[in-house]
């Protein structure tokens, strides 16, 4: 598997990660074509760069818009997040590269819509919301396919200090919208004055990343250098991307690279829990609840009694939730429960690499969910509707189908 390894030693923002994928050998044009359909000219350079001691490919980005002028990087038109996605939608993109675009963009409305207290839909980006900013999301979207990257991984996020002014005024580092997407993601605290995380930035490295937290094991390929527009004193503003295969521990001690379909070491995830307390609403809707969690991203939902103050009894509900799906759960909690608030937990979970397989029974196929550790199967889990859906149509008990399943998933390697 191509792995994409996002090395976050000072900063990251959208024109660093473009650098850095030209800089691992992604053609300029690679990035430009899936832009065609935007208004204006656009026009991307590179070139080499020093930052500090170290050697990177800064890309600037530049557009002429007729209803707006020329305008750089640092200065683009106020657009809402509605008027982008409508930008967006109209643009010529593979499918993978479309939904990952989707997802990042909604990510930084959905930040700034927290911290403004306003509806997603009526987000003005100021700072990042001209057409850059769809050019350094599908820009690096489009890179990471063109590249071969199947995952993307990144570091722990670094937390400068100071202060930025903004079209808000004066604010602290990271700015409100960042620290609203580092919500629930591991971080670390970086001696450097001034920002170094920007929101586009954020959002490309929790949004498409996989996991947050060390380097995997794998054949390191290339290392990429992007250069950031500023200079911090004493430290190089430099984002650095490792490609490279990933490696079971099996096969990195013997060197060799990992065959097709073997499993790896477990995987850490950065996730959340986003939970509440319910002690004054009808039980009867509990059900509704957990499917409009679902709704929302949630991967995983639980229930709990507890009994609280003055020995009430009461339901905790608990939903599991990857970095981008925070708050739209949390929205999802408070608007279909009683609750006037919810806790926002982080946690890490390590888990199986996982693979879907499908076994053959006499009623029929069966999807079966495998997971491996050291390149073995540990365990096989057959899809419960499947085996439903078989044993409604045959008359059979359903316990005979997931076990007949569960006997084939056991012969496959």
């Amino acid at each position: 598997m191509t792995t994409a390894y996002l090395d976050v030693f000072v900063g990251i923002s959208g024109d660093m990660l473009l650098g850095a994928l030209v800089d691992a050998g992604c053609p300029l044009e690679a990035m430009t074509a899936p832009l065609a359909g935007l208004p204006g000219d656009l026009h991307l350079e590179s070139q080499e760069v020093h930052r500090g001691s170290l050697r990177a490919t800064q890309v600037t980005v530049s557009a002429h818009e007729p209803e707006h002028g020329a305008h750089h990087h640092h200065h683009p038109p106020h657009r809402s997040y509605r008027e982008l996605a409508e930008i967006l939608a109209g643009l010529t993109l593979s499918p993978r590269v479309r939904e990952q675009s989707e997802r990042v963009l909604r990510a930084i409305a959905g930040a700034e819509a927290a911290v403004h207290g306003v509806p997603i839909e009526e987000v003005h980006f100021h700072e990042l919301a001209g057409l850059d900013t769809l050019v350094d999301i599908v820009g690096a979207c489009a890179g990471l396919e063109a590249l071969g990257v199947e995952q993307v991984i990144s570091s722990p996020l670094p937390l400068s200090h100071g202060s930025i002014q903004t079209a808000h005024g004066l604010l602290p580092v990271p700015p409100p919208a960042v620290m609203e997407l580092l919500r629930g993601v591991p971080t670390r605290p970086v001696d450097v004055e001034g920002e170094t995380v920007t929101p586009t930035g954020a959002a490309l490295a929790v949004t498409l990343s996989e996991s947050i937290g060390a380097a995997p094991e794998m054949i390191l390929r290339r290392v990429a250098a992007g250069a950031g527009q500023r200079e911090f004193p004493g430290t190089a503003n430099v984002l650095r991307v490792l490609l490279g295969d990933r490696l079971d521990s099996r096969a990195a001690l013997e060197g060799g690279e990992k065959e097709p379909g073997e499993g790896s070491a477990l995987q850490t995830e950065a996730l959340s829990v986003v939970e509440t307390n319910l002690d004054d609403m009808n039980p009867e809707i509990l059900p509704a609840l957990m499917e409009a969690l679902f709704r929302a991203g949630a991967l995983d939902v639980w229930l709990t009694p507890i009994q609280m103050k003055k020995g009430r009894p009461a339901t905790l509900v608990s939903a599991l939730a990857g970095p981008e799906d925070v708050e739209a759960i949390a929205e999802a909690l408070l608007r279909n429960s009683t609750s006037l608030g919810a806790r926002i937990m982080p946690c890490a979970r390590r888990c199986l690499p996982r693979e879907m397989a499908e076994v053959q029974t006499p009623w029929g196929p069966v999807q079966v969910k495998l997971g491996r550790l050291g390149g073995r199967i540990v365990t096989a889990s057959p899809e419960y509707e499947d085996c439903v859906r078989l044993a409604s149509e045959a008359q059979v008990p359903v316990k005979q189908v997931y076990a007949t399943a569960l006997g084939e998933a056991s012969k496959l390697s």
